[in-house]
């Protein structure tokens, strides 16, 4: 789904016709609705994680130096 949204970010700033991924991450999200609501409704009640939370819980990329300004000691 992430991948869904990014393309549709990605076409919208390049001013690209977004209509058919629209479509289809809005159709995601209503089978992500579908599969909550069949959840609660089997007995569940947890919360759930958010965008935050996984956000969160990604490793930290290390700042790699700009290999142009390495400095060469002898």
């Amino acid at each position: 789904m992430a991948d869904v949204e990014a393309s549709v970010r990605d076409l919208v700033d390049r001013g690209r016709d977004c209509t058919e991924m629209a479509l289809t991450q809005m159709g995601l999200r209503r089978k992500i609705n579908l599969l909550i609501g069949e959840w609660r409704a089997a007995g569940g009640g947890d919360v759930l994680p958010d965008v935050r939370d996984r956000v969160r819980l990604r490793p930290l990329k290390k700042k790699v130096a700009d290999p142009g300004r390495t400095i060469v000691r002898r």
